[in-house]
């Protein structure tokens, strides 16, 4: 099930984990709204304690790869698309509890198509489950290689290297405003 790729849609979905929201997810936000009216942009591990062991992507779940809480990661998006020139009432954001596909209809309307990138099993595993949902899912391209990851942002940030230029502005304005001792700041923390 798979849409025209240049038709408009009332209703698209993309999501993540944009932990921290960087340039690669700000790629994918922008192309998902260019293909609806209304982007419901989905973010996923919003509760730590609904994080499922997924195989196919075992760091997931890892709390050090996951150091943003939903509210953080909701003001990256936010702003990260105003400063794009998308309308507050273009988009939404939700959670995304990806890792239970049968809770997401409580999240997403029914005619939403879910827009994915495909960069590896991962990817490929989600694809699998949201056509077995029934859900019209479009495949926005697949590649090998990443702009970056949140993984490299994290990494710079523990370790004091520069990392600004990985980022939106409005990731960079909201890693700025957190507290000394955010678990993403931890020094002393593992990366994930």
């Amino acid at each position: 099930m798979s849409g025209d790729r240049d038709e408009v849609v009332d209703v698209a979905s993309v999501h993540g984990r944009f932990q921290p929201l960087h340039l690669g997810d700000l790629e994918y936000l922008l192309a998902g709204a260019r293909r609806c009216r209304t982007l419901v942009v989905g973010i996923t591990n919003p509760d730590p304690w609904q994080v499922r062991a997924e195989p196919a992507a075992p760091h997931r779940g890892d709390g050090s790869a996951n150091p943003f809480t939903y509210y953080e990661r909701l003001l990256m998006v936010e702003g990260a698309l105003r400063d794009s020139g998308v309308a507050d009432t273009a988009f939404r954001v939700v959670p995304f509890p990806h890792s239970f596909p049968e809770r997401l209809h409580h999240y997403l309307p029914a005619e939403a198509r879910i827009l994915l990138t495909v960069y590896d099993s991962w990817g490929e595993e989600k694809e699998r489950r949201f056509r077995e949902l029934g859900r019209v899912t479009e495949v926005l391209w697949r590649r090998h290689t990443t702009v970056t990851s949140g993984t490299e942002v994290r990494r710079r940030l523990r370790a004091g290297l520069p990392w600004e230029h990985l980022v939106p502005a409005a990731t960079a304005r909201v890693i700025q405003g957190l507290p000394a001792g955010h678990p993403a700041l931890n020094t002393g923390s593992a990366v994930g």
